[in-house]
Protein backbone atom coordinates (compact mmCIF):
# COMPACT_ATOMS: atom_id res chain seq x y z
CA UNK A 1 0.00 0.00 0.00
CA UNK A 2 1.16 3.75 -0.84
CA UNK A 3 1.91 6.26 2.19
CA UNK A 4 -0.73 8.55 -0.01
CA UNK A 5 -3.13 5.17 0.21
CA UNK A 6 -2.47 4.50 3.90
CA UNK A 7 -2.94 7.95 4.99
CA UNK A 8 -6.08 8.82 3.51
CA UNK A 9 -7.62 5.11 5.51
CA UNK A 10 -6.24 6.87 8.62
CA UNK A 11 -8.22 10.08 8.32
CA UNK A 12 -11.02 8.08 7.12
CA UNK A 13 -10.79 6.17 10.02
CA UNK A 14 -10.01 9.35 12.74
CA UNK A 15 -13.01 11.48 10.92
CA UNK A 16 -15.36 8.54 11.08
CA UNK A 17 -14.92 7.70 14.61
CA UNK A 18 -13.55 11.00 15.85
CA UNK A 19 -10.31 9.54 17.75
CA UNK A 20 -8.63 6.43 17.09
CA UNK A 21 -5.52 4.73 18.99
CA UNK A 22 -2.58 3.76 17.76
CA UNK A 23 -2.99 0.44 18.08
CA UNK A 24 -6.07 0.14 16.70
CA UNK A 25 -4.61 1.78 13.33
CA UNK A 26 -1.67 -0.71 13.70
CA UNK A 27 -4.38 -3.58 13.51
CA UNK A 28 -6.30 -2.37 10.68
CA UNK A 29 -3.28 -1.06 8.38
CA UNK A 30 -1.28 -4.21 9.39
CA UNK A 31 1.73 -1.77 9.77
CA UNK A 32 3.95 -1.20 12.30
CA UNK A 33 3.71 1.88 15.09
CA UNK A 34 6.52 3.21 13.86
CA UNK A 35 4.78 3.98 10.39
CA UNK A 36 1.48 4.70 11.97
CA UNK A 37 3.51 6.98 14.40
CA UNK A 38 5.43 8.65 11.07
CA UNK A 39 2.23 9.15 9.37
CA UNK A 40 0.18 10.77 12.19
CA UNK A 41 3.03 13.31 12.32
CA UNK A 42 2.98 14.04 8.42
CA UNK A 43 -1.25 14.74 8.81
CA UNK A 44 -0.92 16.94 12.17
CA UNK A 45 1.29 18.75 9.91
CA UNK A 46 -0.86 19.42 7.57
CA UNK A 47 -3.33 20.32 9.38
CA UNK A 48 -5.62 17.11 8.75
CA UNK A 49 -5.77 15.94 12.43
CA UNK A 50 -4.75 16.13 16.16
CA UNK A 51 -1.83 13.46 16.82
CA UNK A 52 -2.16 12.85 20.15
CA UNK A 53 -0.41 10.33 23.03
CA UNK A 54 -1.14 7.09 21.85
CA UNK A 55 -3.60 8.36 18.82
CA UNK A 56 -5.06 10.87 16.91
CA UNK A 57 -8.16 13.10 17.17
CA UNK A 58 -10.55 14.21 14.23
CA UNK A 59 -10.62 18.07 13.59
CA UNK A 60 -13.89 17.53 12.11
CA UNK A 61 -15.76 17.01 15.16
CA UNK A 62 -16.30 18.27 18.34
CA UNK A 63 -18.93 17.10 21.39
CA UNK A 64 -22.32 17.04 19.95
CA UNK A 65 -24.68 19.59 21.49
CA UNK A 66 -26.62 19.13 24.71
CA UNK A 67 -29.91 17.99 22.08
CA UNK A 68 -28.58 15.63 20.84
CA UNK A 69 -26.29 13.54 23.32
CA UNK A 70 -29.75 13.61 25.38
CA UNK A 71 -31.17 11.14 23.07
CA UNK A 72 -27.72 9.34 21.84
CA UNK A 73 -27.90 6.11 24.41
CA UNK A 74 -30.63 7.36 25.93
CA UNK A 75 -31.32 4.29 28.30
CA UNK A 76 -27.52 3.24 29.31
CA UNK A 77 -27.60 6.90 30.15
CA UNK A 78 -31.12 6.58 32.55
CA UNK A 79 -29.65 3.13 33.69
CA UNK A 80 -26.19 5.04 34.48
CA UNK A 81 -28.55 7.75 36.39
CA UNK A 82 -30.22 5.45 38.50
CA UNK A 83 -27.25 3.58 39.50
CA UNK A 84 -25.21 6.74 40.41
CA UNK A 85 -28.02 8.51 42.58
CA UNK A 86 -28.74 5.20 44.47
CA UNK A 87 -25.24 6.94 46.15
CA UNK A 88 -26.48 10.00 47.71
CA UNK A 89 -29.17 9.80 50.52
CA UNK A 90 -32.08 12.46 51.89
CA UNK A 91 -30.36 15.59 52.99
CA UNK A 92 -26.82 15.31 51.32
CA UNK A 93 -24.94 18.01 49.38
CA UNK A 94 -23.81 17.14 45.47
CA UNK A 95 -22.42 19.21 42.49
CA UNK A 96 -23.67 17.96 39.54
CA UNK A 97 -21.77 19.00 35.90
CA UNK A 98 -23.38 19.77 33.02
CA UNK A 99 -24.11 16.96 30.10
CA UNK A 100 -26.43 14.46 29.53
CA UNK A 101 -25.87 11.52 31.66
CA UNK A 102 -25.54 13.64 34.34
CA UNK A 103 -29.12 15.38 33.57
CA UNK A 104 -29.62 11.67 33.59
CA UNK A 105 -28.49 11.83 37.38
CA UNK A 106 -30.72 14.40 38.57
CA UNK A 107 -33.37 12.66 36.84
CA UNK A 108 -32.86 10.02 39.18
CA UNK A 109 -32.35 12.65 42.24
CA UNK A 110 -35.79 14.06 41.81
CA UNK A 111 -36.78 11.64 44.62
CA UNK A 112 -34.74 12.90 47.13
CA UNK A 113 -35.58 15.51 49.90
CA UNK A 114 -33.69 18.31 50.99
CA UNK A 115 -30.49 18.05 48.97
CA UNK A 116 -28.11 21.42 48.38
CA UNK A 117 -27.06 21.46 44.87
CA UNK A 118 -24.57 23.15 43.29
CA UNK A 119 -24.32 23.33 39.59
CA UNK A 120 -23.22 24.69 36.90
CA UNK A 121 -26.24 23.27 34.34
CA UNK A 122 -29.44 25.30 33.58
CA UNK A 123 -31.01 21.59 33.18
CA UNK A 124 -30.13 20.61 36.50
CA UNK A 125 -31.50 23.60 37.53
CA UNK A 126 -34.88 22.90 36.04
CA UNK A 127 -35.11 20.01 37.42
CA UNK A 128 -34.01 20.04 41.25
CA UNK A 129 -34.88 24.12 41.97
CA UNK A 130 -38.14 24.13 43.74
CA UNK A 131 -38.62 20.73 44.32
CA UNK A 132 -38.79 18.51 47.15
CA UNK A 133 -37.31 21.30 49.67
CA UNK A 134 -34.07 21.26 47.53
CA UNK A 135 -31.57 24.88 47.78
CA UNK A 136 -30.07 25.03 44.66
CA UNK A 137 -26.63 26.77 43.55
CA UNK A 138 -26.13 27.99 40.53
CA UNK A 139 -22.50 28.77 39.42
CA UNK A 140 -22.08 31.90 37.58
CA UNK A 141 -20.49 32.88 34.41
CA UNK A 142 -20.72 32.88 30.38
CA UNK A 143 -23.19 30.69 29.66
CA UNK A 144 -22.38 28.32 26.53
CA UNK A 145 -25.93 28.13 24.78
CA UNK A 146 -25.48 25.10 22.96
CA UNK A 147 -24.54 23.17 26.30
CA UNK A 148 -26.82 25.25 28.82
CA UNK A 149 -24.28 25.68 31.17
CA UNK A 150 -21.46 28.52 32.76
CA UNK A 151 -18.45 28.04 31.97
CA UNK A 152 -15.49 29.96 32.59
CA UNK A 153 -13.38 31.87 35.59
CA UNK A 154 -16.37 33.26 37.50
CA UNK A 155 -17.40 29.59 37.28
CA UNK A 156 -14.18 28.43 38.70
CA UNK A 157 -14.67 31.39 41.16
CA UNK A 158 -17.58 30.32 42.70
CA UNK A 159 -16.97 26.73 42.99
CA UNK A 160 -14.10 27.17 44.94
CA UNK A 161 -16.62 28.77 47.80
CA UNK A 162 -18.11 24.90 47.95
CA UNK A 163 -17.53 21.09 49.25
CA UNK A 164 -20.12 18.52 49.11
CA UNK A 165 -20.56 15.02 49.91
CA UNK A 166 -20.98 14.07 46.31
CA UNK A 167 -19.73 15.35 42.88
CA UNK A 168 -20.84 13.79 39.36
CA UNK A 169 -18.89 14.81 36.64
CA UNK A 170 -19.52 13.13 32.51
CA UNK A 171 -16.85 12.14 30.44
CA UNK A 172 -15.89 13.26 26.97
CA UNK A 173 -13.75 10.20 26.68
CA UNK A 174 -11.31 8.10 28.57
CA UNK A 175 -8.35 7.51 26.70
CA UNK A 176 -6.55 4.06 26.19
CA UNK A 177 -4.40 4.77 29.06
CA UNK A 178 -6.72 5.57 31.75
CA UNK A 179 -6.78 9.45 31.34
CA UNK A 180 -10.01 11.40 31.76
CA UNK A 181 -10.51 13.69 28.33
CA UNK A 182 -12.47 16.65 28.04
CA UNK A 183 -13.55 18.97 24.83
CA UNK A 184 -12.88 22.66 25.65
CA UNK A 185 -10.23 23.75 28.33
CA UNK A 186 -13.10 25.48 30.41
CA UNK A 187 -14.93 22.02 30.47
CA UNK A 188 -11.83 20.32 31.77
CA UNK A 189 -10.59 22.90 34.14
CA UNK A 190 -14.02 23.35 35.93
CA UNK A 191 -14.61 19.41 35.49
CA UNK A 192 -11.28 19.22 36.91
CA UNK A 193 -11.65 21.33 40.01
CA UNK A 194 -15.00 19.76 40.31
CA UNK A 195 -13.58 16.60 41.16
CA UNK A 196 -11.06 17.75 44.06
CA UNK A 197 -14.85 19.48 46.01
CA UNK A 198 -16.67 16.54 47.19
CA UNK A 199 -15.65 13.95 49.67
CA UNK A 200 -17.00 11.00 46.73
CA UNK A 201 -16.33 11.80 43.62
CA UNK A 202 -18.11 9.70 40.79
CA UNK A 203 -17.49 10.20 36.70
CA UNK A 204 -21.01 9.06 34.81
CA UNK A 205 -19.89 7.59 31.41
CA UNK A 206 -21.14 4.91 29.11
CA UNK A 207 -18.99 2.72 26.75
CA UNK A 208 -19.08 4.77 23.96
CA UNK A 209 -16.83 7.07 26.10
CA UNK A 210 -14.27 3.71 26.19
CA UNK A 211 -10.98 4.56 24.13
CA UNK A 212 -11.33 7.77 22.88
CA UNK A 213 -8.91 11.03 22.65
CA UNK A 214 -10.46 14.63 22.95
CA UNK A 215 -8.39 17.21 23.25
CA UNK A 216 -7.97 18.33 26.95
CA UNK A 217 -7.07 16.28 29.80
CA UNK A 218 -8.74 16.24 33.20
CA UNK A 219 -6.99 16.76 35.83
CA UNK A 220 -7.60 14.76 39.20
CA UNK A 221 -9.07 11.26 37.64
CA UNK A 222 -7.17 10.07 40.64
CA UNK A 223 -9.66 11.38 43.39
CA UNK A 224 -12.55 9.95 41.88
CA UNK A 225 -14.01 7.43 43.96
CA UNK A 226 -16.51 6.05 41.57
CA UNK A 227 -16.76 5.42 37.49
CA UNK A 228 -20.51 4.39 36.83
CA UNK A 229 -21.04 3.11 33.27
CA UNK A 230 -23.06 0.90 31.15
CA UNK A 231 -20.76 -1.68 30.30
CA UNK A 232 -17.44 -3.53 31.79
CA UNK A 233 -14.21 -1.49 30.07
CA UNK A 234 -12.18 -3.93 27.93
CA UNK A 235 -9.21 -5.66 29.51
CA UNK A 236 -6.75 -3.05 28.41
CA UNK A 237 -8.44 -0.41 29.83
CA UNK A 238 -9.62 -2.39 32.86
CA UNK A 239 -5.93 -2.98 33.79
CA UNK A 240 -5.05 0.87 33.39
CA UNK A 241 -8.00 1.99 35.34
CA UNK A 242 -6.76 -0.19 38.34
CA UNK A 243 -3.84 2.12 38.70
CA UNK A 244 -6.48 4.41 40.51
CA UNK A 245 -8.39 3.95 43.66
CA UNK A 246 -11.89 3.85 42.03
CA UNK A 247 -14.80 1.12 41.93
CA UNK A 248 -16.21 0.51 38.57
CA UNK A 249 -20.35 0.06 39.03
CA UNK A 250 -21.71 -1.15 36.10
CA UNK A 251 -25.40 -0.19 36.11
CA UNK A 252 -27.04 -3.84 37.00
CA UNK A 253 -24.92 -3.11 40.09
CA UNK A 254 -22.27 -5.16 39.39
CA UNK A 255 -19.25 -4.52 41.24
CA UNK A 256 -15.92 -5.00 39.08
CA UNK A 257 -13.18 -3.78 41.72
CA UNK A 258 -12.82 -1.78 44.36
CA UNK A 259 -9.34 -0.52 45.98
CA UNK A 260 -9.25 -2.76 48.78
CA UNK A 261 -9.70 -5.81 46.47
CA UNK A 262 -6.29 -4.68 44.96
CA UNK A 263 -4.20 -4.84 48.37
Amino acid sequence: MLAEQRQNLILAMVNQRGSVSITEMQRKLKVSRETIRRDLMLLADRNALRKTHGGALSLERSEPEIALREITNAEAKRSIGRRAAALVPDGASVILASGSTVQAVADALLTRQGLIVFTNSLGVCRKLAGHNRNRVHVLGGELQATNGATLGRDTTSMLAHYFADFVFVGAGAISPSGWLMDYTREEGELHGMMLQSARTAVIVADHTKFNRYAPVRVENFDKVTHLVTDRRPDAPLAAALMALPLEILVQDQERLHHAEHRS
